[in-house]
């Protein structure tokens, strides 16, 4: 399986696929192992698409950033948040607030490393090594403590995460728990697989779930992930797929948008 890259941290078993840093792999970063470009690329002969759809993915978050920090929120919680890569949240956000505040939450030894030594000694941006299925544990971990103010309103993203969160782990219930802890006027943004319209997303679905990766996938139908939300107000233009949410132009949204196998909302507390 390859020699360990000194980068890697000593508890990661680079024998087993990881979904952070696969999708690291389909976004053309580094920090994967030979374990996960191998699952990849059982993803990518039933999904080719699957780097263009990681792609219009990160477009979408850093669209939602974006339009958020111009509402006004200048505090963004992002939970799975992945390894490091051009765009990140607090790189999107400064280019609008140079005061915002941003912590970033993952499970993966990997992205918690990288996303640690990105961040060097900045004090307004702080990095979790947490489980966000725990909303009590990632709240109260100094991290956030110290860099958001929950009595203002935070945004929570959830971006390209949830499909990795099975039913019986109950995700409308830990993300109501975050949404009741942060101030009314927070955000909540979600970005979701779906199987809705694309046969090659299901296939996609049953490579995860057969091969050996610890984080089995669970695709959403629409109406699945809108009730992710909980009955929030959704801005215009509502859950819609990822490309067609608030795109920048009219031609960055392709032809064949209905299969396109995503989507996304952005609802307000």
């Amino acid at each position: 399986m390859g020699e360990r890259p000194s980068w890697a941290p000593d508890e990661v078993d680079i024998t087993v696929p990881s979904v952070a840093r696969v999708y690291d792999f389909y976004l053309g970063g580094s920090h994967n192992f030979d374990a996960d470009r191998t699952f990849a690329h059982d993803v990518l002969a039933v999904l080719p698409d699957m780097p263009r759809v990681a792609q219009e993915n990160r477009a979408f978050l850093r669209r939602a950033v974006r339009d958020l920090c111009a509402a006004g929120i200048d505090q963004f919680l992002d939970l799975g948040s992945g390894i490091p890569t051009v765009g990140n949240v607090h790189e999107v956000a400064r280019a609008i607030d140079q005061d915002v505040r941003v912590v970033y939450v993952d499970h993966d030894p990997v992205a918690v490393t990288h996303s640690t030594r990105l961040l060097g000694s900045d004090d307004r941006v702080g990095v979790v090594a947490g489980d966000l299925r725990k909303p009590e544990a990632v709240l109260a971990d100094p991290a956030v403590q110290e860099r958001l103010d929950l009595s203002r309103p935070v945004a929570v993203l959830l971006v390209s995460v949830l499909h990795f969160v099975a039913d019986d782990q109950r995700p409308a219930e830990f993300i109501a728990r975050y949404l009741d802890a942060v101030a009314p006027g927070s955000h909540l943004v979600i970005s979701h697989a779906t199987t809705d319209g694309t046969a090659g997303a299901a296939v996609a679905q049953g490579v995860y779930n057969r091969q050996r990766t610890p984080n089995p996938m669970r695709m959403r139908s629409r109406d699945e992930v809108a009730a992710l939300f909980g009955g929030r107000e959704l801005l215009e233009p509502g859950l819609v797929r990822i490309p067609q949410w608030r795109p920048d132009a009219p031609d960055d949204v392709p032809a064949d948008v209905d299969a396109y196998p995503g989507y996304a909302g952005v609802a307000r507390t």
